[in-house]
């Protein structure tokens, strides 16, 4: 221990460019180190404690990576929270929490607002610049201004505490006991989960991120990369060349990424691909829906073999597809982490043999992670110690795992398990195919029927005639009890910014007034 954790190497190196936000503006390592440390300085007097939490709405950028290097510090939880939410679900969470203060960027003033009204007015911090308004807010100077640049006494590692996507019932936050440990020495530690990849400390690295910070894996590997040397480029919102225009720049040596992404830039005009200089891309990371086996191919055959997938929660535990991984088992998610164990059990909790679809379970050496507020969901997702996120796949025999579907998006037709994520890849490598979604809908005779959505591609007419080449394409490639009964078009599929799909937003108003057997 002791040559990680950002604290330690800001010290060291107050001019190491730590971050570049999205308008281009360079943070060096020691301001973002003395405003960290005057805004623990200024909470402490506000009376927070080791223990307790703070939330944050910010979009990408130095603001909001400085609450998460206080909290980190001073043994708080933060919660960064999801600017897509509307006021009144974002109070949810500041209440949820048991938020000490409330710091809301001016950009998302008026849903922060209403989020704000579930903590008191002395709490609610407006992040950005002296001079920024907002009403019922105290400017965060109100905090910092006067307090010392140097480091807190009695510091101590705190956490981050996500909250799920609430994807049945309210969101809930993912929280893990306090650990005690110096900040930098816990920070050291986490940078063995980076470590897995293969990845490297000190510079010349740059960490790209993509998608916006609220979530988990943007954190956990944003956060770890900069503690370990890496300086962190932020992408306001994520657009293709401009990806690759950054990456070049910046020379990039790694970022985290969705499937919907290499879709996307794939599909880029061949002479716009070639026009940038990806040669310092080392270590490309994917996860959050699965890939399909071509799209990761034809990534292969432009960016050779840095590109790594991972398989994981925000509970914790996963698995690791290295290059050489996958190649030698093309579609695997990958095999469990040296930490991490996976156990698949069918519905009365007994492990399957090999080759059997089943329930995912997995476990993660370490503290133990307990849903806040909510013991029953907590032990309802648990099995012995092992704990599921409803995930259906299977392991081969050399342990690699295979991702077949979520339980809840399973369809049975005529008493048959189909699984849309398989339907779903081959219909998204078809050229005129931009993204799809596919789910069962009510079918008097069967049960459910099998409905795909479809966002064409730019440029390309949906109707009749797309529905037949699209089911057309399917042909000796997947059994016909699979295809789409119906084809339906969206101009754009509803995915949250981390590339995971909102399918219940497509799927509900067909099931209003029927029961679903799942």
């Amino acid at each position: 221990m002791g040559t990680l954790g950002f604290w330690r190497l800001a010290q060291a190196d107050p001019e190491w460019i730590a971050v570049v936000d999205p308008d281009g503006t360079q943070h060096r390592a020691g301001d973002l180190l003395a405003r960290s440390n005057r805004l623990v300085h200024g909470l402490r007097e506000l009376g927070l404690k080791p223990g307790d939490g703070i939330c944050g709405l910010a979009p990408n950028g130095a603001d909001g990576l400085v609450l998460y290097l206080a909290a980190l510090q001073a043994g708080w939880y933060y919660t960064p929270v999801n600017w897509h939410l509307t006021g009144h679900e974002i109070a949810y969470i500041v209440s949820d929490s048991e938020a000490k203060a409330f710091f809301v960027h001016p950009r998302h003033l008026k849903d922060g607002a209403i989020g704000a009204e579930a903590i008191e007015p002395d709490r609610r911090f407006l992040l950005g610049e002296a001079g920024d308004e907002g009403a019922g807010f105290r400017p965060v100077a109100d905090l910092t201004d006067g307090q010392p640049d140097t480091a807190p006494a009695d510091r101590t590692a705190g956490a981050t505490m996500h909250y799920t996507s609430g994807t049945t019932g309210k969101p809930k936050g993912v929280r893990r006991r306090l650990n005690g440990l110096d900040p930098d020495d816990a920070a050291e530690l986490m940078t063995f989960l980076l470590g897995l990849f293969g990845i490297t400390p000190g510079r010349p690295n740059a960490h790209l991120v993509t998608s916006p910070s609220y979530h988990t894996a943007v954190t956990q590997f944003g956060g770890t990369a900069l503690h370990m040397g890496h300086t962190l480029i932020y992408m306001d919102r994520w657009d293709a060349e401009e990806m690759l225009r950054l990456c070049e720049r910046h020379r990039v040596t790694s970022s985290h990424m969705v499937p919907t992404h290499f879709k996307r830039l794939l599909s880029l005009p061949e002479k716009t691909r070639e026009r940038y200089d990806l040669s310092s891309l080392t270590w490309m990371i994917h996860a959050a829906a699965p890939c399909p086996v071509p799209v990761k191919w034809a990534m292969f055959e432009w960016w050779g073999d840095c590109v790594y997938e991972y398989y994981a929660a925000t509970e914790g535990g996963g698995t690791l597809a290295t290059p050489e991984g996958w190649k030698s088992h093309p579609g695997t998610v990958g095999s469990a982490w040296p930490i991490s164990e996976l156990l698949i059990a069918d519905d009365q909790g007994e492990a399957v043999a090999t080759g059997t679809p089943g329930t995912i379970y997995m476990k993660m050496m370490g503290v133990p992670f307990e849903y806040k507020g909510d013991p029953a969901k907590t032990a309802a997702n648990r099995l012995k110690d092992y704990f599921t996120v409803g995930d259906i796949g299977y392991l081969d025999e050399d342990g690699f795992l295979y991702l077949c579907d979520r339980k809840a998006d399973m369809i049975i037709s005529g008493g048959a398990n189909i699984y849309p994520a398989e339907i779903e890849n081959e219909l998204m490598v078809h050229p005129k195919v931009a993204d799809v979604a596919v789910f069962g809908i009510p079918d008097e005779e069967w049960g459910e029927q099998i409905k795909a959505v479809v966002e064409p591609a730019e440029g390309v007419r949906p109707g009749p005639e797309l529905v037949a080449e699209l089911l057309a394409s399917l042909e000796g490639r997947l059994a016909r009890m699979k295809w789409p009964k119906t084809v339906d078009f969206i101009a754009e599929m509803p995915r949250e910014p981390n590339g995971k799909l909102l399918k219940r937003k497509l799927r509900d108003p067909y099931w209003e007034g029927h029961d679903r057997a799942i």
